[in-house]
């Protein structure tokens, strides 16, 4: 076991664990941080997307010693009253079916625009590779991006 101070969500937390346990882990069972999904375990799905420097990466496989001094954000950080263009665009769209994938596709979605703020729907379908939706939505998520994108 070791110390970790991690910057999740602009706020400081301390967890203790051992070096080699997922972010996911520590999100959901030590910080009551749910939002993150488990999804494959492997990094496949992009269910346990989170930003890390800005940057969306998986969580099940990013072990929490490497998240030290780095800054954190889940789903919950994205906007306190959930109101971030992604987010809008995704209800405006009609995205979520059963909803298991959505942070993840959200998390997706919030890098590439921070990123890429007018991307082309090649760019899109890009950055939105590898995050499985098993409901199929995959023309909702690119109409939300696009939308997302006009009102950033």
């Amino acid at each position: 076991m070791a110390t970790f101070n991690l910057t999740i969500n602009g706020t400081s937390q301390q967890v203790d664990v051992d070096p080699s346990t997922p972010m996911l882990w520590v999100l959901r069972d030590h910080l009551d941080l749910v939002g993150t999904k488990f999804g494959c375990g492997i990094a496949q799905c992009g269910a346990c997307t989170i930003h890390m420097n800005g940057n969306a990466v998986r969580s099940c496989q990013l072990p929490v010693s490497a998240a030290e001094g780095a800054s954190i954000t889940t789903i919950e950080g994205l906007s306190e009253q959930g109101d971030h263009p992604v987010q809008k665009a995704w209800m405006e769209h009609d995205v979520p079916q059963c909803g298991y994938c959505q942070a993840g596709q959200i998390m997706t979605a919030a890098a590439l625009l921070q990123q890429n703020p007018n991307p082309s729907d090649e760019d899109i379908e890009n950055a939105m590779n590898g995050n499985i939706c098993r409901c199929g939505t995959y023309t909702r998520i690119k109409a939300a991006v696009k939308t997302a994108s006009q009102n950033l």
